[in-house]
């Protein structure tokens, strides 16, 4: 695989960079990136994904854009109210960046459908607004190998850690919560606020995250970090990183092979 003149000339900023290279760039472009959640963190991740030259993307949500969104969710418009979020992200990565392979999926993660959703990915990246929704794509992602980059934010608040809990000592999303979240209990951004500026750092956060996962073992910059939970508190402003250690009686990592 090679990039032609003119995608030399669109990631020239990221090829003279010594920490990602020609052989980065081009692993980007190989690579494979599942977006779970088109909302406050999906919506500017996909527009950091789509600008680092990912040559695949598929996109997972069922929602609709409402008005309330658009005080965070950088990719829509007020012409876009009521209409499928996915349709409008299609549209949107179809402006921006026609060579990048695109998979649009209006339908709900669930235990069920999220094996076949994040298949042949290198990356989840997950931004969705629920632990039952989350905990299902960790689930699919430990069982199919695949690493899970989370994302979380609300108020003044962002969350973002990548897991590889497939791996052998790595923990996964479950790890972290537990098993009393499997439920349906959406955040309460309506009911609490939140900063819309703050949705966009742990958006791009998490993005410069998927690219450090991606290039893994290729470039300098390549380091996952699993199970390294960064804090983001936009009031101080300060970062603070935890460890997340693997749970040994995890359900879906504890007795995982390597």
């Amino acid at each position: 695989m090679s990039l032609t003149p003119d995608r030399l000339e669109r990631f020239a900023r990221h090829i003279v960079l010594p920490e990602i290279g020609g052989p980065g760039q081009l692993k980007l472009a190989a690579s494979h990136v599942v977006l779970v959640g088109l909302g406050g963190i999906g919506s500017p991740a996909l527009q950091y994904l789509a600008a680092a030259g990912i040559g695949r993307l598929t996109l997972i949500d069922d929602d609709r854009v409402d008005a309330s969104n658009l005080q965070r969710q950088t990719i829509y418009a007020e012409a876009d109210v009521g209409m499928l979020k996915v349709e409008r992200a299609e549209a949107w990565l179809a402006r921006f960046d026609p060579a990048i392979t695109c998979q649009a999926a209006a339908i709900r993660v669930t235990p069920e459908t999220a094996p076949a959703l994040i298949a042949g990915a290198d990356l989840v990246l997950d931004g969705c607004d629920n632990f039952a929704t989350r905990l299902a794509v960790s689930d699919a992602c430990v069982a199919a190998g695949v690493p899970l980059l989370s994302a979380a934010v609300g108020r003044f608040q962002g969350q973002v850690a990548a897991f590889a809990g497939h791996l052998e000592g790595q923990s996964c999303y479950r790890c972290y919560v537990g098993d009393a979240f499997d439920a349906e209990d959406c955040d309460t951004c309506a009911e609490d606020g939140m900063l819309g500026a703050m949705a966009g750092w742990a958006a791009t956060f998490a993005t410069m995250q998927a690219v450090r996962v991606l290039l893994d073992g290729v470039s300098p910059l390549g380091d996952p970090q699993w199970g390294k939970l960064h804090l983001l508190d936009g009031l101080a402003p300060s970062l603070r990183t935890l460890n997340i250690a693997k749970d040994p009686g995890c359900r879906a990592c504890g007795s995982s092979p390597t």
